[in-house]
């Protein structure tokens, strides 16, 4: 028999989950799509991915675009002349405003590299949402000291998801 949780049970259980929605922060999604939407991700996927990852107050863009969109973008801004699986914009917050930008995800090549690396595409796409975010609030992976540190948040929120270690290692 199920016993009926107390009016004090009931009142701790509400308090914790209050107290966990003010420590959370808020968030501001835009979702694009501009590649077909077959395999992508919807809104509910992307939002939970973002407030796992996000550390402050946030407006976000997420893009999910074509190989020519991504091709022109990375060129564009980077400097590289081939579509990449993610970009991240970040745009300056000042005073305590939230943080703002967008990460646009190319559609064909994170399909492409969820085949050859034999992940689930959804796996992936979460993965890639969170390097994204991570991107937004200053995290970097061109130093191998930063990377390590990059590579152990993205896994640690990923494991949270409910998702395997990105990078193939066994925990």
């Amino acid at each position: 028999m199920l016993m009926k949780p107390t009016s004090a049970a009931r009142l701790r259980r509400a308090s914790a989950i209050s107290e966990a929605q003010r420590r959370r922060p808020s968030f501001d999604l835009a979702l694009q799509y501009a590649a077909p939407r077959a395999g992508l991700p919807a809104r509910a996927s992307v939002a939970t991915w973002m407030v796992a990852t996000l550390a402050r107050p946030a407006k976000v863009t997420v893009r999910f675009v074509g190989r020519d969109e991504a091709r022109r973008l990375n060129r564009t801004y980077r400097g590289r002349d081939y579509a990449t699986n993610v970009l991240t914009f970040a745009y300056g917050s000042t005073n305590g405003a939230p943080l703002a930008g967008d990460i646009v995800l190319c559609a064909p090549v994170v399909a492409r590299e969820a085949r050859v690396q034999r992940k689930p595409l959804r796996a992936h796409y979460a993965h890639l949402t969170v390097h994204g975010a991570l991107h937004l609030q200053g995290y970097d992976h061109a130093r191998a000291r930063d990377a390590a540190r990059m590579e152990r948040l993205e896994t640690r929120i990923l494991k949270r998801l409910g998702f395997e270690d990105p990078y193939g290692r066994q925990s």
